[in-house]
């Protein structure tokens, strides 16, 4: 991998990170028409991801500091509710990483996957979408929702399982966590923030084991483009955190699901 060519992918890595559109399979594309060998390893797919959450803890340092004031004053309060529903969501990828990694890592091959994957964020946004604006537009009453925080803890399980099925490449994770968020009830402001900060940790840990069990010296990509592709996602991502956050809450979804098809269908012409 050349030098402008991991520039290259990290931008796409960060403006893509925080928008219903899948990073992974944006990078996947990237690769294909840059010309860029896939390799067996995922480092510097996880170095991408792991500097737009650098970015994402930059932009949303406010609300962390809140949670770890909260959480260390040793009571169950508001802060100590939100941290619990975000390890609770955290259950499912994290058996995923365990048991199933090697399964993951090979589905990162195939364009073709990623065009299908696509395909089904699309159907997610819709049916969200459409589930949302019907809650939205009850006329019993105004939406509310009784549970602490905004969400509950099954409701945070089941954000949980469809982060851990959005590691397919092309199937959105914000995408997919917040429509099963805004299918299950949870009000859009409410599953935008917490689809952004519960990624937090599974990624940052990935990024921490390849360091130490040395696959990041091992990688087939050198220290400079990893360097460059880490550096490259970490400011668009501040840049697309900020902007496009916005614009994931207030959008309707249903554009990103005809963008998704766009790209699907294009993948499948040109081949």
């Amino acid at each position: 991998m050349e030098w402008f060519e991991a520039i290259l992918l990290g931008l796409v890595q960060g403006l893509t990170e925080f928008l219903p559109v899948s990073s992974s399979g944006h990078l996947a594309i990237g690769r294909e028409l840059l010309g860029v060998e896939a390799s067996d390893d995922l480092v510097f797919e996880v170095a991408v991801h792991a500097a737009t959450v650098l970015s994402t803890i930059v932009v949303f340092r406010k609300q962390i500091w809140g949670l770890l004031q909260g959480l260390f004053r040793f009571r169950y309060n508001d802060e100590t509710d939100y941290i619990l529903k975000i390890g609770i969501s955290m259950i499912p990828v994290f058996v995923v990483g365990v048991f199933f990694k090697d399964f993951v890592t090979g589905l990162f091959g195939s364009l073709s996957g990623v065009a299908v994957a696509l395909l089904v964020t699309a159907i997610l946004l819709l049916f969200s979408d459409f589930a949302s604006r019907a809650y939205d537009g009850a006329k019993s009453a105004v939406r509310t929702n009784p549970y602490r925080n905004g969400i509950s803890y099954w409701q945070a399980f089941v954000v949980g399982l469809g982060q851990a099925v959005a590691v397919v490449p092309g199937l959105s994770r914000s995408g997919t966590t917040i429509a099963t968020g805004l299918i299950c009830g949870v009000k859009r402001d409410v599953m935008a923030q917490f689809s952004f900060l519960m990624v937090l940790v599974p990624i940052l840990g990935e990024a921490f084991l390849d360091v130490v069990g040395g696959d990041m010296a091992a990688s087939s990509v050198g220290m400079l483009p990893l360097a460059l592709g880490f550096l490259s996602a970490f400011v668009s991502g501040l840049f697309a955190c900020k902007v496009m956050i916005a614009l994931v809450k207030r959008a309707k979804l249903y554009w990103f699901a005809i963008y998704c098809v766009a790209v699907a269908v294009a993948i499948f012409i040109l081949g």
